[in-house]
């Protein structure tokens, strides 16, 4: 029977969070120390049950020491005879960049696109808070317990975190780029409770990107293509229509054939307009009705707007009615 010394364990990993200490065929016996080393915590267990927890420090194993062992062992006495124990050195160092992603596409219902499937992935890291519980809740009987050995299980609680979290929300999938922090932070608080019930402390959480389905991001690509164009002949079909009047008013007999290829160019009515605005605009050499006071052309006989005729007795300036014969208007001095 080997009696132990010294019970320690030199970490030199970065990704061991629970070894099992090899006992082989040695002993505790009175006398035996144990070293705990910063970032470590020590857990014996006896008979199936995890007992007495040593925090960072140098300990000379005695009755004091391990009370509840002392008591499981039914020592009347104290600590007498060299017994056998399972050692577990737990790190409680911080493990980061730990990676997850979503194996399966989450399911989410979108405001303005329905259901909508999209996937996501990011990084965390975490430490072991209370080894006892950690060791009670996740740690099997290997001689060691690596952070693989747990990251699929806690892959699962961060997405079904994320699930919630999107839910809550209710943003579109159109916003989640811009609320990434946000969403990240709810996370976070949402599984605080789920990681100590494990021994476990969520110290960071971070979401890096979500993707929508390839078919959803090409409708959403060929949607802002066709705005862009949309915006683009619109400045397109102006030019033109300024073109086709340019051109019209080089050749007024061609208006109506104008307006009629702007029908079928989707420009009928504007162009429509804009030759009427035209022809309110044309000259009118300053001649007015003698009647009705409305602005006629040159050259024309009856007024277009009462019919009445145009006489050489009206003054075609202000129209006010001149003696035959007048060279000039006695109210405004318009050559008559």
């Amino acid at each position: 029977m080997g009696l132990l010394k010294n019970i320690e364990w030199k970490d030199n990993s970065n990704n061991i969070i629970v070894h099992k200490f090899d006992m082989k065929e040695d002993y505790i016996s009175k006398g035996s120390v144990l070293t705990v080393r910063d970032g470590q915590n020590v857990v014996f267990a006896t008979q199936g049950k995890m007992a007495d927890v040593f925090l960072p420090g140098y300990y000379k194993l005695d009755t004091k020491s391990i009370p509840v062992i002392t008591k499981l062992m039914s020592w009347k006495y104290g600590f007498q005879n060299p017994f056998r124990s399972d050692v577990y050195f737990v790190s409680t160092k911080q493990f980061t960049n730990q990676k997850w992603g979503t194996p399966n596409p989450i399911t989410i219902r979108d405001k303005e696109y329905g259901v909508v499937r999209v996937r996501s992935f990011g990084s965390y890291s975490f430490r072991v808070k209370d080894a006892y519980v950690f060791l009670s809740e996740l740690s099997g009987s290997g001689q060691s317990f690596a952070t693989q050995d747990i990251t699929d299980y806690l892959r699962s609680i961060l997405i079904s975190g994320i699930t919630d979290a999107i839910g809550e929300s209710k943003l579109s999938i159109l916003d989640f780029a811009a609320n990434l922090d946000e969403l990240a932070k709810r996370v976070k608080e949402t599984l605080n409770d789920d990681f100590k019930a494990l021994g476990l402390e969520l110290i960071k959480f971070n979401i890096e990107n979500f993707s929508m389905p390839e078919e959803l991001e090409k409708a959403l690509d060929k949607n802002t293509a066709l705005m862009m164009r949309r915006n683009t002949t619109d400045v397109e079909m102006r030019l033109a229509q300024a073109d086709a009047l340019r051109e019209a008013a080089k050749n007024p007999g061609m208006a109506g054939s104008m307006i009629g290829a702007g029908v079928g160019m989707g420009m009928g009515a504007n162009m429509g307009h804009m030759f009427a605005k035209m022809a309110s605009e044309e000259p009118t050499n300053g001649k007015f009705c003698s009647q009705c006071g409305a602005s006629i052309g040159p050259k024309v006989k009856f007024c277009p707007e009462c019919g009445a005729k145009i006489g050489a007795n009206v003054c075609g300036k202000c129209g006010a009615t001149v003696k035959t014969g007048s060279k000039f208007c006695p109210e405004c001095g318009n050559k008559l």
